[in-house]
């Protein structure tokens, strides 16, 4: 039986934001693996040690490390697990999220190369990240996010009007305000069409979001709901 630690971002019970991390890992214990996951840590500095200390702790006791690999302040996350990983002989595979992971490949190449040259696979999510690596000699293995299709209730439409559901926290590196504009433009051919967005409050972002809503007159077109657990998304 494998025993897996995964190291990602389990703060769903203290944010309501389940991530893939958390379905995944569900996933994997109803294929009868035994996994430690970590961390729960609110604080990136408190959840980075958390991280590594639990890399020392279960390190007699594990098989694999899974590692979420994200672009910006959470690469880091990556970097120190996957080091400390490989001093211990603990093979590790990491599963690509950031969409500015390209950018770091050319910007930390060598930080890059200790990190997924020594990985035992790539899981990349997305034909892009896959694409992407491969250009810098990377192999890679495609691997989309589950998706619990089940929850979700089939609802025939006879008539089609777009409702655009866009999920992410409002940070600028997310761009929230092109989801305003993609709705702006469908108005053209679809006037009830609606967006709902999702997600915590990171920046500015929300305040500019809403300013352009504003100037598109679209008021009673967008809904800023906050932060909304998985099983609310559906209504």
């Amino acid at each position: 039986m494998k025993k897996i630690l995964y190291i990602g971002n389990f703060i769903a019970a203290k944010t309501n934001y389940v991530t893939s991390a958390d379905i995944l890992t569900n996933l994997l214990k109803d294929e009868t693996f035994v996994v430690k996951q970590t961390s729960d840590k609110i604080n990136k500095i408190a959840r980075l040690l958390d991280m590594l200390w639990q890399i020392l702790k279960y390190r007699k006791d594990v098989d694999l490390i899974l590692i979420d690999t994200f672009s910006t302040k959470n690469f880091y996350f990556a970097l120190f697990c996957s080091q400390l990983a490989r001093i211990l002989n603990i093979p590790y595979i990491n599963i690509l999220h950031g969409g500015n992971l390209p950018n770091r490949l050319s910007k930390n190449p060598f930080l890059c190369r200790l990190i997924f040259k020594n990985a035992n696979a790539l899981i990349a999510p997305s034909y892009y990240l896959k694409t992407e690596f491969e250009q810098k000699g990377y192999q890679v293995i495609f691997i989309p996010n589950s998706f619990a299709i089940k929850e979700y209730q089939f609802k025939k439409r006879i008539q089609f009007e777009p409702k655009l559901l866009w999920v992410r926290a409002f940070d600028k590196i997310y761009n929230p305000a092109m989801a305003v504009e993609v709705l702006n433009l469908l108005l053209f051919n679809f006037p009830n069409a609606v967006l709902f967005m999702v997600g915590p409050t990171k920046d500015e972002s929300l305040k500019s979001t809403q300013v352009l809503v504003k100037k598109y007159g679209l008021e009673n077109k967008v809904t800023f709901t906050g932060v909304l657990a998985k099983k609310e998304w559906h209504q």
